[in-house]
């Protein structure tokens, strides 16, 4: 991605207030995956329209 490890982790925060994704704790690791089949949708329709 090319960018820091703090960048994204300020983004991966902002999704995450946004609720387009959440979290799980498993030790120290955290795993972040999208919020709902919503979510999951829209964003398949953008990769979609990108494709065209």
């Amino acid at each position: 991605l090319n960018m820091t490890q703090s960048a994204i982790s300020h983004q991966l925060r902002i999704l995450k207030q946004s609720q387009l994704v959440k979290s799980r704790r498993d030790g120290k690791s955290v795993f972040y995956s999208l919020a709902d089949d919503h979510v999951y949708r829209i964003i398949n329709q953008g990769f979609e329209h990108i494709k065209e």
